[in-house]
């Protein structure tokens, strides 16, 4: 269903009925709302959680930019490394504006807030500078954007910018599947077929490549982050897998966020799975987790 946010028509999936504690789940750079599969968000609503997805501005079936423009990302990407300005249609912190949103329009006023990749970027600023209405965060395979960290490793950032060798849907498949080979764990192999079956199922539900560029820009743009991070007071979990090749993730206990605890999985890197047994995080006890208990399957 489309609900209307910061202004914006955003497309939304709401799951597990009204008078529940809420997850709110912010998907990453490029990834529509379906990106957090059933077999992911079930067990949430099995554990007594109200779920709510959407699909961020401009992907999916939510309202897009194209007026804006895409911009030239290898200039843009030029000036980022200068320490210059980097132009882009829109914010981080609009998009936290439209996750606000979101909720308003349901009329939630507070929830627990899970995002991923970039999701996780916007889920920092909603923490940051919306308090009262974030009640624990889970930041996963994400940044602080902090100066000076390594970015994606040279062949994931050159698979991003490389274009796909035809536009039919097999050849966009392939190039994707491609993608996903890069950064996704060795500790959960997919096949090619299965991972060909998710991607048809998002491409045929909407494809829209030139708003991932624009948040690509975004995120490029979001340089004021890391002096923000230290106004987060709620419950805090970062994860992160150390075999993570999609880019370094220094949202750490102690660096910026005083109630952060992190939990590192050994084999993984980029991409969601279901819940792991036994992982504790916020949502769950309403506290910091103590790093001991946060995770108990590497």
């Amino acid at each position: 269903m489309k609900v209307q946010a910061n202004g914006l028509q955003i497309e939304v999936d709401d799951t597990g009925g009204e008078g529940r504690p809420v997850i709110l789940l912010v998907m990453g750079l490029g990834m529509q709302l379906v990106a957090w599969p059933r077999d992911f968000v079930q067990p949430l609503v099995d554990a007594g959680f109200r779920v709510v997805r959407h699909d961020n501005r401009d992907i999916g079936l939510s309202e897009g930019f194209d007026h804006k423009g895409v911009g030239n990302i290898v200039w843009e990407s030029i000036r980022l490394r200068l320490g210059l300005p980097v132009r882009s249609a829109y914010t981080l912190q609009d998009m936290a504006a439209d996750s606000l949103g979101v909720l308003d329009a349901l009329g939630i006023a507070q929830a627990h807030v899970v995002g991923a990749s970039m999701g996780g970027m916007i889920a920092q600023r909603m923490a940051a500078t919306a308090p009262d209405r974030v009640l624990s965060l889970v930041s996963i395979m994400s940044s602080s954007g902090a100066r000076g960290l390594p970015g994606p490793r040279r062949e994931v950032a050159a698979m991003l910018l490389r274009r796909p060798l035809g536009r039919g849907e097999d050849q966009l498949i392939a190039h994707s599947i491609r993608l996903l080979r890069l950064i996704q764990s060795p500790a959960y192999p997919q096949t090619d077929e299965a991972l060909a079956e998710r991607l048809r199922f998002s491409m045929r539900r909407a494809y829209h490549p030139a708003g991932m560029f624009r948040q690509m820009l975004a995120i490029g743009a979001d340089t004021e982050r890391p002096a923000l991070l230290a106004r987060i007071q709620c419950p805090t979990l970062v994860l992160h897998g150390r075999a993570r090749r999609a880019g370094a993730h220094r949202l750490r206990p102690g660096h910026g966020t005083p109630h952060s605890r992190r939990a590192v999985r050994a084999h993984s890197r980029h991409g969601t799975r279901p819940p792991a047994r036994g992982l504790r995080h916020p949502c769950q006890t309403h506290r910091p987790v103590p790093e001991r208990d946060a995770i108990r399957h590497p």
